[in-house]
């Protein structure tokens, strides 16, 4: 019976997505980024309540990565959180969109991270046609100058890898697409949980299953523990190429104050040499 329970599920987790989908953002120019998007080559980020994270992020992606236009997609559950994370993008001239109520955020963090992707997916990017788009988890943060969108000019998309058994797909945190090549198959950023397989993970049958991941450019990826005297899966952190994952929804979460202290250490002399925050 489980083939068939699993159906079912799976039938009932589309209809719940596809509600969501048909939703409108809340007062914002969702338009206007459609516009500002229109061939260009676009970072992504779905945010959350954690105005200092989004801060952070977007000032290290200004003065040190290669793009043309930075979107962040509030995924914010209160109406508080989402009104600092605005204030973080308006003060950087970064372009906002407050998702709608998201039904699985409460629920299921990796399903409310797939959902808020198809949503911007099918509500900004296809209509915006941008010249390649990329997905960026909020902890993230960039601690070199880079360009994530040249591998494109070799690679049709890549990203960071997962695996599941025999399938594979892209890490929903750090992934990018060239939009030619995508914009006709039907995505799927979900996840497919009875596969195995995490956000992004759906896109398995249109778009991974006849790739050799290993011909897709890599970067090395170093998990350490943040804090010392304390185990790694207390205090959980990766380096991510120079990119530096501050994995905040792992580890022991009363010791989420200090392992922000420990990661702007890390990333120190990376924010001394940009401007300050015009928010400090």
């Amino acid at each position: 019976m489980q083939p068939l329970t699993h159906a079912i599920k799976t039938a009932r987790y589309r209809k719940i997505d596809r509600r969501f989908l048909s939703l409108p953002a809340e007062a914002c120019d969702i338009q206007g980024t459609r516009d500002a998007a229109r061939g260009r080559d676009v970072l992504l980020t779905i945010a959350f309540g954690d105005a200092q994270c989004l801060d952070l992020q977007v000032r290290l992606i200004r003065g040190l990565v290669r793009h043309d236009l930075h979107i962040v997609a509030d995924n914010s559950i209160s109406e508080a959180a989402a009104d600092e994370n605005r204030q973080v993008c308006a003060a950087y001239g970064t372009s906002y969109v407050r998702l709608p109520a998201n039904p699985w955020t409460v629920k299921n963090p990796s399903r409310s991270h797939a959902a808020a992707l198809n949503w911007m997916w099918h509500n900004v990017l296809k209509p915006a046609a941008p010249a390649a788009f990329g997905f960026l988890d909020q902890d993230l943060f960039p601690a070199q100058p880079c360009d994530p969108f040249a591998p494109l000019q070799d690679v049709a998309f890549y990203g960071d890898l997962r695996r599941a058994g025999a399938r594979w797909y892209l890490w929903a945190g750090y992934c990018f697409f060239c939009f030619d090549a995508v914009a006709r198959k039907p995505l799927d950023f979900g996840l497919d949980w009875f596969a195995g397989l995490d956000t992004g993970g759906a896109n398995w049958e249109v778009l991974y299953r006849d790739v050799d991941p290993n011909a897709l450019p890599q970067r090395p990826i170093t998990a350490f523990a943040a804090l010392p005297g304390v185990e790694l899966r207390q205090a959980y952190c990766e380096w991510r190429g120079s990119w530096l994952h501050e994995v905040g929804l792992d580890g022991d979460l009363s010791l989420k104050a200090k392992k922000r202290e420990a990661v702007l250490r890390l990333l120190e002399s990376a924010l001394q040499a940009l401007p300050r925050s015009p928010r400090q």
